[in-house]
């Protein structure tokens, strides 16, 4: 029986770099950051209160995926606060909070352009 999504992976071209801002702008912690082959690096990122990770490595041939709006949902309690946050450390936002009848979400960039929707639980 299924319990839990373990990683989620987000493909990037500078692992230096998407390193830097999902740790220092995002607040996620490393986990994992061991060599893979001669190219890149396995990092898995820690995302706080929660057990599933993100992983920053690109697949062979998956180069194609780096830059889009990610299936990757992060949830906050008070999107707007949270959204504010990220902003003051320099995060980009392509959509500001929005209220809807379900809840609010917002959607945030990364170095990449990988776009990823900030939402209430």
């Amino acid at each position: 029986m299924i319990k839990a999504i373990k990683f989620a992976n987000v493909p990037v071209t500078n692992q230096d770099r998407a390193l830097e801002f999902y740790t220092k702008k995002l607040g996620l912690w490393v986990i994992t950051d061991t060599p893979f082959n001669d190219k890149q690096r396995w990092i898995e990122l820690g995302i706080p209160r929660a057990e599933t990770k993100l992983v920053l490595f690109t697949a062979p041939g998956q180069d194609k995926f780096i830059g889009g709006l990610m299936n990757v949902t992060f949830s906050a309690d008070d999107v707007e606060a949270t959204a504010k946050e990220m902003k003051a450390r320099g995060v980009e936002f392509v959509q500001e909070p929005q209220k809807a009848d379900w809840g609010t979400s917002a959607i945030f960039r990364d170095p990449d352009g990988n776009q990823f929707v900030l939402s209430t639980p």
